[in-house]
């Protein structure tokens, strides 16, 4: 009898251990919560890996195709990792670019556009958020419309408007519009700014005009001191995209020399596809290209890798995310 009411309690021991060692691995596997569990986890850094992958791939293969020489390239064997580091193709990259004179010009007119950008589109912005004036949600929705519109919609007229003004082949007609808000994306900036605005509390602009500061003191002094991730996201954004851009570039520049970077690699790919009609296809053109590509978002690479953690900041403080 003692036996078996021994053998009973084993029997109710193990099922007990049996069951928390289930709970166990189900808390360990699923957890308390859908979002905490092992496979959650698995999964999440499995959709990360890919999608980083997808990003990554294309820039691990322009820079290991950029230092291969003419053995690795004819090596079917080498496909990512080449044997030896090759920087001839850089240099030629350099050269055919005319990389000093294009990557001036190209952050001059960026730099200024950004510059520019940051401060008049934060005035409209401040204004479409906070001031009252006649027919404002006319203009927003005015706004709105040129954000949405092609730009290709208005490329002829602004052609002939900056023709009559002599400013076709100079980097005027990418500079100008942006001291008015306009320019590349002007119009998410305004409402960048507005939506930042917008979230600021009032005590902040009552306190200021109880001390006798007028709207524009209020703006300068009080508002815009504060809003440095908005500031943060519309420069690099202006930056990035005025750098990135071809389109505006060509349509305004079209017959200029001195031309920025987005026009020299279309340029020099055009140069390199006339030698492959008439001497035939050559190994080198790829590397070189690919040597243009990385001279070119190399500088937008370092300003991102010491900007990113504001650049995070500034975006989920503007409520981008939202």
């Amino acid at each position: 009898m003692q036996k078996v009411l021994r053998d009973i309690k084993n029997v109710r021991f193990d099922t007990h251990t049996l069951r928390s060692w289930l709970l166990a691995t189900k808390r360990l596997l699923i957890g308390k919560e859908a979002d905490k569990g092992l496979i959650f986890r698995l999964f999440m850094y499995l959709i990360l890996i890919d999608v980083a992958f997808i990003y990554v791939k294309p820039i691990i293969y322009m820079i290991t195709t950029m230092v291969k020489d003419s053995s690795n390239l004819l090596d079917p064997a080498v496909i990512w990792v080449p044997r030896s580091i090759f920087t001839g193709h850089l240099q030629e990259a350099f050269r055919l670019l005319k990389y000093s004179n294009a990557f001036f010009i190209s952050m001059t007119v960026s730099l200024s556009v950004a510059v520019l950008q940051v401060i008049s589109c934060a005035i409209a912005g401040y204004a479409f958020a906070r001031l009252d004036f006649p027919l404002k949600k006319f203009w927003f929705v005015c706004l709105i419309f040129t954000f949405v519109m092609p730009p290709q919609v208005t490329i002829l007229p602004s052609i002939l408007l900056f023709k009559d003004f002599g400013w076709i082949n100079t980097y005027l007609p990418l500079i100008v519009p942006a001291i008015f808000g306009h320019g590349l994306k002007g119009a998410l900036f305004v409402i960048i700014y507005r939506q930042f605005f917008s979230t600021l509390p009032k005590e902040l602009e009552e306190a200021a005009k109880i001390d006798g500061a007028n709207v524009f003191r209020v703006f300068f002094r009080v508002m815009l001191p504060i809003s440095t991730s908005a500031i943060v996201v519309v420069f690099l954004f202006s930056f990035v995209w005025n750098w990135n851009d071809f389109y505006y570039p060509t349509m305004y520049m079209f017959g200029a020399k001195e031309v920025p970077l987005s026009i020299s690699l279309s340029r020099l790919a055009a140069s390199l596809t006339a030698e492959a009609e008439q001497a035939g296809p050559s190994i080198f053109a790829e590397p070189i290209k690919m040597a243009a590509s990385f001279l070119i978002i190399m500088p937008v690479l370092v300003v991102y890798t010491f900007t990113q953690r504001w650049f995070v900041e500034g975006v989920e403080r503007t409520g981008l995310v939202e």
